[in-house]
């Protein structure tokens, strides 16, 4: 299970009457404290990951406490926390980090909400202690000693006017329309963080000062570190430097922030021209809870009960997506939160095309079917069964949470006031509580959250073609639901039957071979199937397996191409053996394994995941993907008419127009590069998806298995032996087809003119070049992508103000052609878009004539060995080395295929690596453009 498990279920705990008594136990392993002059601050020694720290300020203020002329002001301030404070003029928070290997955007970051504002400094190497001293002071700058200059405010204005152009998304317009409704006469109605670009293009400096100095003080304040260090020495330090700084006096009260009640259904219709699909929900809001009832166990119980509700109705609405002529393109029912202090009931359906009374009707039925028969035995039954497994799980592995998981537990803790719990008293109180919880508990909450107080219908869709359902029609449907006299129990058809039915004769290993570099052992099965197995325990509860095939999709003609690209998701999706997916989940409860399926263009692989108790499951998952997988016609026919309904919607959309854009201009056109269309649709058949997936997923002796985790050779082998060894093959030798589908030659420029509700131009500038594929070239592809994120960051978005961000992506490719490729892209206004795609230009020629500077290459290469020391500690990090030598050769533990490169590069190096990708580089040079 994932690490995170441990905080879902820290939101999931219960109490029966067994525990009526018990007081809860806090967790004592974070160290929680609170200075004179009222900063609350939060410690806890964690080595997930080892040798790594994170530092977090928790600001309780966001954008609700934004006066109308500050509407946006918070986010604003979250801003300019990074151009300059008292100890750090300018950038100097984040050109100091980045020189340690921590990186903007992916380890320094922040963000503002509604009720809080957050700022970290993650993965922090603790080796230095001077380092983790410089975190401590830009936490405390942060607190309390913003500079604010007029110069860095007004440089801002063009970066957040960016942001707010790039965040007015379809889905963005259509959520303005619909809060107002949902949270009508309350703040949240009318504060959406981002805010209002005439505040934000004009505000008086004197505004955001104030709304700083208002709302940025110690008592709304929390410092979280969590990592490899030792808590007493960082508790001195944090005593010492943080209590210096001074409490605001007559501090303004920080107010919790009501949504008045209403009696009488409110009702929204929102649309959007770009927007692709019709959603109808119903939201019906519930008071959170308060501090006090937090801490108690009903509180815990509820939250149980909730878990259970929610997954159970899911299964359930899973289940009626498996008929060939489903009601509804998809669904959802559950109960969970809404803002701070609010609860939500929820009722979610996208109806098809046209059918919105259909589809509304359908799943009201399915929630009515609760409110009057609840839920079965057997069903909760499987969910506390799968709990318990997962809980168990946790518990090995409850080593292995992660600083951020831990900072996301204090931020609730802080916030919202949830208690934070001793683990291995709840973990002994769980396995008592889980079993104790009773159907008709569960079952009751469908009375208790369905009520026509605080209801409101929310209907959105395209601007165009489409007939929306009236206030009226939504009520006389609800009526008509209500009052149905044909809606029956859910039957429940349980399943006990064994994974594989038939024998399973197994074979022999003829073969083994150690391999001392890896730690691991090879395999050669009396089928031809070659096995390689590492024992890896950083990863307490997790064995995986992955295999490797040459051929996928390239092997192919066009005709068959769309069945091919499909056939590997819609085989998984179809069961397994003689079993469909709602039966296979059904015979899988109590049992964490998992198997799926993938065909890709060069090459086919089977995978799979399990605990270490059920590495059986998983092999019998393998061995069915490989000789019993499942043709289902009915769910066939279920995802082609699915799939067929949504092509009208996404015709002529910005959205699709831009994806089929990029699509077809960057394969220069060839005929392997398809659509996704009618004419796409009528090329997939069951016959052709069949015939692609029994070609790809067969023959043993053509795959090698890889399998990683934390067991035994000797629990593994005879299981390779029985399934593995069992496979069927025919001895071919396949390898993938090189189609010659190439980038175009030359420089292609394109100018297309979308129809955008909001003014915007998104630029995409790729450069291309074939070359000898080498571990240098990546290294150095990977080096020059960073330098260049450092500078288009520098220049485009904090100089210009002209983007939010330009995104760069490199990559070298080893087959089926070797290349480098370079892309740039980002969005910005109009009027700016020539000009700053000259800017992408300037850089790409002033690195191949001028290298760059040595603290541009230190803070990569630092970043670079930072995350690769980082990921070693984790089991899939010998997976990806193990696989990778075998599928191409390359050792990549090996220190002269990563640190010694790194260690001898120089920055004239990553010039002529520049000069070889960009002088005379294919260019593709695409801007999308609004319609004037």
């Amino acid at each position: 299970m994932k690490k995170s498990f441990y905080l879902f279920f820290m939101a999931c705990m219960v109490c029966t009457k067994i525990s009526a008594q018990l007081d809860l136990k806090p967790d004592t392993k974070t160290i929680i404290g609170k200075l004179p002059n009222g900063i609350t601050y939060y410690l806890r020694h964690n080595e997930e990951p080892k040798n790594r720290a994170s530092f977090y300020i928790i600001r309780n203020a966001g954008a609700l406490l934004e006066e109308d002329h500050q509407n946006g002001l918070a986010h604003f301030l979250e801003h300019m926390a990074f151009q300059g404070t008292k100890n750090f003029p300018g950038k100097g928070i984040i050109s100091g980090l980045e020189k340690h290997g921590i990186a903007f955007g992916r380890n320094i970051n922040a963000y503002t909400s509604q009720n809080e504002t957050v700022y970290n400094i993650s993965a922090v190497p603790t080796h230095s202690e001077t380092l983790l001293d410089t975190c401590l002071l830009i936490l405390h700058d942060w607190s309390y000693y913003l500079t604010l200059e007029d110069k860095e405010i007004d440089n801002e204005r063009g970066v957040i006017s960016e942001e707010w152009r790039t965040r007015r998304t379809p889905g963005f317009r259509i959520q303005a329309q619909t809060l107002p409704v949902l949270l009508k006469g309350s703040k949240y109605a009318e504060r959406d963080v981002i805010g209002s670009l005439d505040v934000i293009k004009n505000f008086e400096y004197q505004t955001i000062r104030d709304f700083y100095h208002k709302w940025y003080r110690t008592d709304l304040e929390a410092v979280a570190i969590v990592g490899d260090f030792d808590v007493k020495v960082m508790e001195e330090k944090v005593k010492k430097l943080f209590s210096t700084i001074p409490q605001v006096k007559n501090p303004a009260i920080r107010p919790f922030f009501e949504i008045p009640d209403h009696e009488e259904m409110d009702y929204v219709l929102a649309t959007d021209k770009e927007v692709s699909s019709v959603s109808i929900s119903m939201t019906t809001r519930f008071r959170g809870h308060t501090a006090e009832q937090k801490n108690t166990v009903a509180y815990l119980k509820e939250a149980l009960l909730t878990s259970f509700y929610n997954s159970m109705l899911s299964s359930r609405i899973s289940e009626l997506m498996q008929q060939e002529n489903p009601p509804f393109m998809g669904a959802s029912i559950g109960f969970g939160g809404l803002v701070r202090g609010y609860d939500a009931y929820s009722i979610r359906v996208s109806p098809k095309p046209n059918e919105e009374a259909l589809g509304w009707e359908a799943i009201l039925r399915e929630n009515e079917r609760i409110k009057r028969y609840g839920f079965t035995n057997s069903e909760l039954e499987r969910v506390k069964t799968n709990m318990l497994v997962s809980l168990e799980s946790s518990y090995k592995e409850k080593d292995k949470v992660s600083n951020e998981s831990y900072i996301n537990e204090i931020k609730r803790h802080f916030l919202e006031q949830e208690i934070m719990l001793d683990f291995d008293w709840y973990y002994e109180l769980m396995k008592q509580l889980i079993p104790s919880i009773k159907v008709e508990e569960v079952s009751a909450k469908a009375k208790e959250w369905n009520r026509t107080k605080n209801r409101t219908v929310m209907i959105s869709g395209p601007a165009e073609g489409e007939t929306y359902l009236t206030k009226e029609e939504v009520q006389a449907i609800l009526d008509k639901v209500s009052s149905a006299t044909d809606i029956l129990p859910y039957e429940d058809k349980t399943g006990n039957a064994s994974l594989i039915t038939e024998e399973v004769k197994g074979g022999k290993i003829v073969a083994t071979r150690r391999l001392a570099q890896f730690d691991a052992v090879e395999w050669t099965l009396d089928n031809g199937a070659k096995v390689v197995f590492r024992k890896a325990d950083y990863e307490k509860d997790n064995v995986s397996l992955t295999s490797y095939s040459e051929g996928g999709t390239s092997l192919y003609d066009a005709e068959m191409l769309a069945a091919a690209d499909n056939a590997s998701g819609m085989v998984s999706s179809f069961g397994l053996g003689d079993y469909d997916p709602a039966t296979l989940r059904k015979i899988l409860t109590g049992k964490a394994a998992s198997s799926s399926v993938s065909i890709g263009g060069l090459s086919e692989s089977v995978n799979a995941a399990a605990i270490p108790q059920d590495i059986e499951t998983m092999f019998q998952l393998v061995y069915l993907r490989f000789e019993k997988p499942r043709f289902d016609p009915v769910l066939f026919s279920s995802v082609m008419t699915r799939s067929r309904l949504t092509i009208p919607q996404m015709k002529g959309k910005p959205q699709q127009i831009m994806q089929d854009s990029v699509t077809m201009i960057m394969s220069d056109y060839h005929p392997r590069t398809q659509l996704f269309n009618e004419a796409y649709l009528d090329r997939i058949t069951l016959e052709k998806v069949e015939a692609v997936y029994r070609d790809r997923i067969k023959d043993a002796s053509d795959f090698v298995f890889f399998i990683v985790g934390n067991v035994e050779e000797e629990q593994v082998r005879p299981l390779v032996e029985k399934y593995i060894g069992s496979l069927k093959s025919e001895y071919r030798k396949e390898t993938w087809r090189d189609n010659h589908v190439r980038r175009p030659k030359g420089k292609v420029e394109k100018k297309i003119a979308l129809q955008l509700e909001t003014p915007k131009s998104t630029v995409i500038t790729t450069f291309s070049k074939e070359m000898k594929y080498s571990v240098y070239h990546s290294l150095c592809n990977r080096i020059l992508e960073g330098i260049m994120d450092l500078r288009y960051t520098e220049n485009i978005r904090e100089k210009e103000g002209g983007t939010y961000g330009v995104s760069v992506s490199g990559g070298v490719s080893r087959i089926p052609y070797a290349a480098g490729t370079m892309t740039m892209q980002f969005d910005c206004d109009p009027e700016k878009a020539a000009y700053l795609k000259s800017l992408i230009y300037a850089e790409t020629e002033k690195i191949m004539k001028e290298a760059p500077s040595q603290e541009e290459l230190d803070k990569v290469v630092a970043n670079m060995k930072k995350n690769h020391e980082q990921s070693k500690n984790h089991n899939a990090y010998w997976m990806s080395v193990i696989s990778n030598y075998y599928i191409t050769g390359i050792d990549q533990n090996d220190p002269k295929n990563f640190e010694a490169i790194l260690d001898n590069l120089k920055p004239k190096d990553i010039k002529n690596y520049a000069k070889k990708l960009f002088k005379g580089a294919d260019v593709v040079d695409i801007e999308f453009v609004s319609k004037q």
